[in-house]
This record gives C-alpha cells, sequence and structure tokens, in this order.
C-alpha cells in the first residue's frame, strides 16, 4: 500500500480570519497558523516568490484536517464562474457529519453561508444540505437521522 491516510484537503480563501471563524463555528478547532514563502514553497505549489499564510483546522475527532490559505503574492486568481455549479468538473466540495443540521445552518449563515437548495431528506436515514461558504466552495453537511 502507499497511502497511509489522507492528510488534509486545502481550500484557498481571500480572507483567512473569515474562513478560520467560519469553520470553527462549523466545529473544527484552529491548529495553527503559520507563513509560508521560501524556496521549499515556490518548488512545491509551482509557482515563483510564494508568499502565504495558513491556517490548519482540525475536525473533533482528530481525523479530517483543511488548510485553509490566502497567497499574499502571486496574487490570488479568481475561477471562472466564481460560484461554479455543484456538477463543475473537479474538487468542488467538502462534507461535515453534523448533529443538528438546521442549527449549523442557522450559525454558518451568520458568517456568510447560503443554502444551494434547501435542506433534504435522504429517505428515513438523513438530512443534506449544500451551502457555499467562504471562497465559493461548497460545503456539504449531513444529518443521520435513521
Amino acid at each position: 500500500m502507499t497511502v497511509q491516510r489522507m492528510d488534509n484537503v486545502g481550500i484557498v480563501v481571500d480572507d483567512l480570519d473569515a474562513a478560520v471563524a467560519f469553520f470553527t463555528e462549523l466545529g473544527l478547532e484552529l491548529e495553527g497558523r503559520q507563513e509560508i514563502e521560501g524556496r521549499f514553497a515556490d518548488l512545491t505549489v509551482g509557482l515563483d516568490g510564494v508568499r502565504s499564510e495558513i491556517a490548519m483546522m482540525r475536525t473533533p475527532d482528530g481525523h479530517g484536517r483543511l488548510e485553509l490559505s490566502t497567497y499574499h503574492h502571486p496574487a490570488p486568481v479568481e475561477p471562472v464562474p466564481r460560484n461554479p455549479p455543484p456538477n463543475t468538473l473537479g474538487l468542488h466540495r467538502v462534507m461535515f457529519a453534523v448533529d443538528d443540521i438546521d442549527d449549523t445552518v442557522a450559525r454558518l449563515r451568520a458568517h456568510g453561508a447560503e443554502l444551494l437548495g434547501e435542506v433534504a431528506q435522504y429517505e428515513s436515514v438523513f438530512r443534506l444540505c449544500y451551502l457555499r461558504g467562504p471562497a465559493g466552495v461548497i460545503v456539504a453537511l449531513a444529518e443521520q437521522i435513521g
């Protein structure tokens, strides 16, 4: 076997403080923040003159992590369209299991989250929704009910 685990999912945001607040409200814990620059950063991401800041967020169970980053140089590039629909090719959403989907949606709305549709029920097993989070990323929520 070559993969030991999935370490994290990276999300580039324009406002790191707002993104940290959003994911903290969701229930993730901030592990730390760090400025990133230097030759190793340039070589790793394939850009020249990288200056960025990252915030590492951890799920309460300790198994999942998000690396939130903002680029000071080179400037971040806007996706086209800005908020691609859920059927866009490529990585487009991150899903979290929650214990109360209605409460979670209400709390995240205070941080700018918008539902893409509505909270829907799948049989008698899950309540699910997609919402738009920081930098337009789709955050999916699932509440197990059965």
